[in-house]
């Protein structure tokens, strides 16, 4: 189904992120977590590339598996890094063919070794350029764009980074997807701002549970950078173990969406990190059986 068909009859979105595996064991279990969040009937489920588009070959053929050995739509991330034009309106075309219909369109991380991204030779240097090219080339795809609700570490002026996200969204986004945030006055503050730019679009809000002590300290790693509220941290430092952390995690993330549906979010997009555990626990400390049950 088209995202723009899907966010248009829904009143909030509901989806879950995995990335690919790297062997057929891996595999077995992502296609477990997938069934076990099934059943939450999410409104669409999308597959990331690893850095700098290292896993492509692994993502392409995960995201066909899902066409068609579910029932669920899927968004397939793709991006600059590591593709010409030619390569990506290949990618494109396969999809078409077999069905899928969306894409989220990104810039991508810059390969490892290398810290900027100057763009590839025959390929684009911004992801505004993947939106333009895929408008035009593929006018039907639905196509998603990235937000960053606690700012870019790339574009430290705060008001360029709205001219870079509305330049991705006047060249044929159908919505946005924000990066994870522990602190929805982030969010609410970066959908003021998209609103004052002129950007009319969905804003779908990213959300994580903490699940250990070593994941938040990798959060906190990213290029992209990580604001762990006070609050968030007092509750992490009273925790054992990460056994105790878990449950933290959870509940910090349902008072987080708790809270954005009551101010009338128009999707949550949850990365799983390929685990059911912790998100299962959020719906059912919501007390709901599926996302339908979210919002009635």
């Amino acid at each position: 189904m088209h995202i723009t068909e899907i966010l248009n009859r829904q009143k909030i979105s509901f989806s879950f992120e995995f990335f690919p595996p790297r062997d057929a064991r891996g595999a077995q279990m992502l296609f477990a977590t997938i069934a076990d969040l099934t059943s939450l009937k999410p409104s669409y489920i999308s597959v990331t590339y690893g850095a700098g588009g290292s896993t492509r070959t692994l993502t392409h053929e995960l995201v066909r598996r899902i066409r068609k050995e579910t029932s669920l739509t899927v968004v397939s991330h793709l991006t600059c890094v590591g593709s010409t034009r030619e390569e990506i309106a290949k990618i494109l075309d396969a999809y078409a063919a077999d069905g899928i219909e969306n894409v989220m369109a990104l810039r991508g991380d810059p390969p490892a070794g290398q810290r900027d991204y100057a763009g590839e030779a025959g390929g684009f240097a911004h992801a505004d350029e993947l939106v333009t090219f895929i408008r035009k080339r593929f006018p039907a795809f639905g196509i998603g764009v990235a937000g960053y609700p606690e700012g870019h570490a790339e574009t430290p002026n705060r008001l360029k980074e709205m001219d870079y996200l509305k330049r991705k969204v006047d060249a044929g986004a159908d919505f946005v997807c924000t990066q994870l945030f522990f602190d929805n006055r982030d969010f609410y503050d970066f959908a003021e701002r998209c609103a004052l730019a002129g950007i009319q679009v969905p804003i779908i809000a990213g959300i994580m549970p903490l699940t250990s002590r070593q994941g938040m300290l990798r959060m906190a790693d990213l290029a992209l950078g990580m604001r762990f509220p006070a609050g968030l941290l007092k509750a992490v430092s009273r925790a054992r173990d990460d056994r105790f952390v878990e449950n933290v995690g959870v509940q910090w993330a349902t008072e987080q969406v708790r809270d954005l549906i009551d101010q009338g979010v128009r999707g949550i997009h949850f990365y799983t990190l390929n685990r059911s555990k912790s998100t299962l626990r959020i719906y059912e400390a919501l007390g709901v059986s599926d996302s339908a049950q979210l919002v009635e």
